[in-house]
């Protein structure tokens, strides 16, 4: 069922504009950014720092954080702006980036580097099945996640009033966070059907019998949800971390809440109703089935991706992509290891360079490269873009760890040094990773977009051994 939602909102046009609703830095503004530029023949030398994530370089820690956490409460929304947003027009904005162009399938689904590289080997647009927003938290803590559920439950409400075909999962995080977890509320709105935008898009700009293919992150974390559009989680996947390290007991939140100002004996979350509920990112079963509904009544057939962990879908694609360049006369042995929103696809491409992609510096992102390269034919060169998550963390990737990775390069081994600096309490911009991949050499032309069915196979292949389900 494609959504009515413009039907039940706020009036046409009242809406805030998608650019000030979708969170700075979210993995959803940035794919659907560095995927448009790609598609365009352009890199993302323009995309800088999110504000809200902004540091003190050399600064003492208690400066650092409450600086980190003004910036972030700064760019969030307002109760009010909340409730004004139109999920409708935050829709369109992602399919406005995209060149006026016919396709020859499309990428959907839970946000993951690697489906940006695939989007672009594909020659197709990437476009998410939810969207990150921040709302202000004045008086929030960040060890107080029981007063983050009553407050979120409020922004929720009326995030839901005008937006009824979405479900919002409220994430209080100060693992992956920080200090912004007690000065904003993150709220990740998924569509429960497949926006009147999206519709729009495929119908308009797919051509004829153009595949679709849906990308489902199946991460599990334990969740509160009453039923009402509003659910909640303490902790997330992304943190590195297991839920159990969410006990108030556990040390690692000792650890994570001083490293953000917090104390443990406060920390009291709400009670769990779903021990093992599908994580922020991912996909509402309703938007799956309108997808599929809408592909079988336009006569595009729907395939679907299930990643039990990032580390499957950025190894098999790091291998879809070697075999691809190989295919195409290139020797696909130049690796470059990506993290977070260090990545450029359009420079990937033009270097002709091998991606794998990792979710974030934590160590579990890290181990998954070096396992999958250590069962891999080597690579002549290696570089490593390690993003510094701007805080600190017993869960994050020391630099000996990066380094270790750059060392699976047989003749060149690369750290960069401008990531690297300051690490983990800084941060560097996107465009970072275009500065250093501009200076690998060019390799074009850029072997001849994929097929999906092509696609489909070689993720099949790679990726059958690590849990990825393809179907």
């Amino acid at each position: 069922m494609v959504s009515e939602r413009a039907q039940s909102g706020p009036a046409t046009g009242a809406g805030l504009p998608g650019d000030r609703v979708v969170a700075a830095g979210s993995a959803a503004r940035l794919l659907v950014a560095a995927t448009a530029r790609a598609l365009r023949g352009d890199d993302c030398g323009d995309l800088g720092h999110p504000a809200a994530l902004s540091r003190l370089p050399g600064t003492p820690e208690p400066v650092r954080r409450a600086a980190a956490g003004r910036a972030a409460g700064r760019a969030a929304l307002s109760a009010a702006q909340v409730a004004r947003v139109d999920a409708e027009r935050v829709a369109g904005w992602f399919v406005e980036q995209y060149p006026d162009r016919r396709w020859p399938g499309a990428v959907l689904g839970s946000p993951h580097g690697a489906a940006a590289h695939l989007a672009v080997a594909l020659g197709v647009p990437w476009l998410p099945a939810g969207f990150e927003l921040a709302a202000t938290w004045s008086r929030g803590a960040v060890d107080r996640p029981d007063r983050a559920y009553d407050h979120g439950a409020a922004l929720a409400g009326r995030l839901l009033a005008g937006n009824p075909r979405l479900h919002v999962r409220q994430v209080h995080c100060p693992a992956s966070r920080g200090v912004a977890a007690g000065a904003t509320v993150t709220l990740t709105a998924r569509w429960r059907t497949l926006p009147t935008a999206y519709a729009g898009f495929l119908a308009d700009r797919l051509e004829p019998a153009a595949p679709v293919l849906l990308l489902h992150d199946a991460r599990t974390w334990p969740v509160r949800d009453t039923g009402d559009g509003h659910s909640f989680q303490a902790g997330c996947p992304t943190s590195g971390l297991d839920p159990v390290d969410f006990h108030p007991d556990a040390h690692g939140l000792r650890q994570v809440l001083r490293a953000a100002g917090g104390e443990e004996t406060r920390w009291a979350a709400p009670e769990v109703t779903l021990p093992a509920a599908f994580a922020e990112h991912g996909v509402e079963s309703g938007f799956e089935h309108a997808a599929r509904e809408w592909g079988d009544r336009h006569g595009h057939p729907l395939h679907r991706v299930v990643v039990p962990q990032p580390d499957a879908l950025s190894a098999a694609t790091a291998d879809l992509y070697r075999r691809w360049l190989r295919r195409a006369g290139k020797t696909g042995d130049r690796l470059v290891v990506e993290c977070g929103r260090l990545l450029d696809p359009a420079q990937v491409l033009r270097a002709g360079l091998v991606p794998y992609w990792c979710e974030n510096a934590t160590r579990r992102r890290v181990e998954g490269a070096e396992w999958w390269l250590a069962g891999s034919e080597p690579f002549t060169s290696v570089d490593v873009l390690p993003e510094p998550p701007g805080l600190r963390s017993p869960a994050l990737a020391g630099l000996p760890q990066w380094l270790a990775v750059a060392g699976f390069g047989r003749r060149r081994r690369a750290l960069d040094r401008g990531a690297a600096r300051g690490y983990p309490v800084t941060s560097v911009p996107t465009r970072r990773a275009t500065e250093v991949l501009r200076n690998q050499p060019c390799d074009l032309p850029a072997p001849p977009p994929l097929r999906m069915a092509e696609a489909l196979a070689a993720l099949r292949d790679s990726g059958a051994h690590q849990g990825l389900l393809v179907c």
